[in-house]
């Protein structure tokens, strides 16, 4: 369906067409009309369908039509790197309405508050909003949010799973009875349609099926033991000259920190982002990642669904992370906008399990690779563990000969 079809304002439609958009994807064919009609409504799909634009689009419409004079909408988002990418959007998509938002995040520097308060009292359209910086404001009395008409939950099983339950309660609190709802979640667990049952009146459902990664992207994988995950992660880029932006994913804070000492030590240009850098350091780190300064970036999950930088060439899983979901979000970093890319994991015993319900959830099994010889095997693939209660079994474990940290 094209987006003339829908029944947005003319001068939404003249800004998509200003920047080559012209059908709507499924989840902006379902959620946009349901949205302009006032239903509250739960929106199940992951990064990359367009759910954002699904949203925003009836919104600005709103603020068109009724020409609010009020701060009308609240978009609550687990992350500052989510929300400065929400507002991006919204200043592309409103340069024809005049409609106007501002970011409440934490970890900037001392003098935001008073610029996010000194733009509070001006008057602003949209508010979006990470949650604990949110409450600060409104125990602080620096935001009203007593004209709240729309209030929206991005990335809510995130959220959720970053322990927000209790300040998503304590923010409603703060809000009229009466406005319109609306929850996307990449994922619907149980406790995302607790949250919507106690809080959405009568919600229109969507669900867009968790897609497949593209076919645009390469997908292979390495049995390695930890010992020579950081061998094999150089290896995989001496092999790659001719990338110039490779993203690398893993588990903790302190191994980004870790991984980044051990590729500088070998003269790669790599630069690492996590929750520890403060605001301003983020930005510039994924500024000069974006522009191709940095070759190298390592970081933890906090950006997996938060970033959207074009022609990354290689997405490197260091650990396979918990949730199948967030395979699908890492490598899709890679093949955007039509190109092409590659996805490379490193499998160790313990995490053979979470591979395997990775391989079911894209219903595709994906290559093992051999490790280089000077690396010596690495375990077998054996995925006939239980997770609870039974032993864990891998075969036997295979002599390492490489060289050891």
């Amino acid at each position: 369906m094209k987006f003339n079809e829908i029944g947005l304002h003319e001068n939404l439609l003249e800004a998509l067409d200003c920047m080559g958009f012209e059908k709507a994807t499924p989840i902006q064919e379902k959620a946009i009309p349901k949205i302009l009609e006032g239903d509250d409504l739960i929106g199940c799909a992951q990064t990359g369908t367009g759910k954002t634009a699904a949203f925003i689009l009836p919104i600005l419409n709103k603020i068109i039509v009724k020409n609010y004079k009020h701060t009308s909408t609240l978009i609550i988002v687990p992350t500052r790197e989510l929300a400065l990418q929400i507002d991006q959007q919204i200043q592309g998509l409103a340069y024809f309405t005049g409609a106007t938002s501002i970011c409440l995040y934490g970890g900037g520097k001392a003098g935001d508050w008073n610029i996010q308060k000194r733009a509070m009292d001006q008057g602003v359209d949209i508010i979006i909003a990470t949650p604990g910086k949110l409450i600060t404001h409104l125990i602080m009395k620096s935001v009203n949010v007593d004209t709240i008409e729309n209030l929206i939950f991005d990335e809510a099983d995130r959220m959720l799973d970053m322990g927000f339950y209790e300040d998503i309660c304590r923010i409603i609190s703060f809000l009229p009875e009466k406005r319109q709802n609306l929850m996307f979640s990449a994922t619907m667990p149980p406790k995302i349609r607790d949250l919507a049952k106690r809080f959405l009146t009568n919600p229109f459902e969507i669900s867009i099926a968790i897609s497949k990664p593209s076919e645009a992207i390469a997908q292979s994988a390495y049995l390695t033991y930890d010992a020579q995950k950081e061998p094999l992660l150089a290896s995989i880029i001496d092999s790659k000259k001719n990338y110039n932006s490779i993203l690398i994913f893993t588990s903790t804070k302190r191994k980004v920190n870790g991984i980044v000492k051990s590729l500088r030590g070998k003269g790669y240009q790599v630069k690492g982002i996590s929750s520890d850098l403060e605001q301003k350091e983020r930005e510039d780190v994924l500024l000069d990642f974006t522009t191709k300064k940095t070759r190298v970036l390592v970081a933890t999950d906090v950006i997996s669904r938060g970033i959207d930088i074009k022609d990354i060439n290689l997405v490197i899983n260091y650990d396979v992370p918990k949730n199948a979901a967030d395979y699908v979000h890492r490598i899709g970093r890679t093949a955007r906008a039509e190109t092409k890319g590659e996805a490379i994991t490193m499998i160790n015993e313990d995490d053979m399990y979470k591979f395997k319900n990775i391989e079911k959830l894209i219903e595709k099994e994906i290559p093992k690779q051999q490790l280089p010889k000077e690396l010596g095997e690495g375990p077998e693939w054996k995925t006939n563990s239980k997770r609870n209660g039974g032993k864990k079994f891998y075969g036997k474990k295979k002599k390492f000969y490489g060289k050891k940290k």
